[in-house]
């Protein structure tokens, strides 16, 4: 990919899944890649493993929902590999207590799910884009299906993913003439850890396959690649887009 080589990139949600995926594929289109999520010895062995295959990468444990420690992390990474040039919002969370109906779900379990996917979000966006409108740069979020069309469960979690991809447009016409863009990746489903296997269960296969044009879940990779074409100047005229990486599923 074009313009990837020596690119100071950060990546929320990089200890596992999409997020770690993502760096993997930085790292080996040359970016400099720092590395933040909540679970710190997850993250230590993705930072680890990129430097032994000669990346330059820096680990920043944090948890996205806390403003401080986002801050830290933000200016952290832009001191480590003197400055930004691209953010992507991995970061994300299922609450059990979220997948059942509305009028079950409790207002704390609603508010902690809005609390990481879409606060941590604005979060990361709000201290990274200062640097990013600097020295021009991408942002990349990552939503879900689930905030295009509702999957059905999960009042939280598809508010979230809602706002993610309206947050993202914001900045994209906030932030385009400073150089930056934002456009916002909906995976759908996709084999994570997040989501436990389930998409490899009989009946879920069964239902791919009735569901989703080509018949499976994605890999991890199959979502980062696009997040990193979507930090690259391979897509440097690409600004407010919302892309659905789901086999087609959204296509009916």
């Amino acid at each position: 990919m074009t313009g990837l080589r020596g690119r100071p990139v950060l990546v929320t949600g990089a200890a596992s899944g999409i997020g770690e995926a993502t760096c993997e594929r930085l790292a080996a289109e040359g970016a400099l890649v720092a590395l933040v999520d909540r679970d710190a010895d997850r993250l230590r062995a993705v930072e680890t493993r990129l430097l032994e295959r000669g990346a330059r990468a820096v680990a920043f444990p944090s948890d996205v929902s806390n403003d401080a420690a986002v801050r830290a992390a933000v200016e952290g990474a832009a001191s480590a590999l003197d400055g930004l040039r691209g953010l992507v919002t991995c970061a994300g969370i299922f609450d059990g207590g979220d997948m059942q109906l509305l009028h079950e779900v409790s207002l704390a379990t609603f508010r902690h799910t809005l609390d990481v996917n879409l606060a941590g979000t604005f979060l990361a966006a709000k201290y990274a884009l200062p640097h990013l409108a600097h020295e021009g740069g991408a942002v990349v979020t990552i939503a879900s299906t689930a905030g295009l069309r509702g999957h059905g469960i999960g009042s939280g979690y598809t508010a979230s993913k809602g706002g993610v991809i309206a947050l993202t447009r914001l900045i994209a016409f906030q932030y385009g003439a400073r150089r930056v863009r934002a456009n916002c990746v909906c995976p759908g489903a996709t084999d994570t850890p997040m989501t436990g296997g389930v998409w490899h269960l009989p009946d879920r296969v069964a239902m791919l396959k009735k569901t989703v044009p080509l018949g499976r879940c994605a890999e991890p990779h199959e979502i980062g690649d696009v997040a990193c074409f979507l930090v690259s100047d391979d897509a440097s005229y690409l600004n407010g887009q919302v892309i659905a990486v789901d086999g087609g599923a959204t296509a009916k």
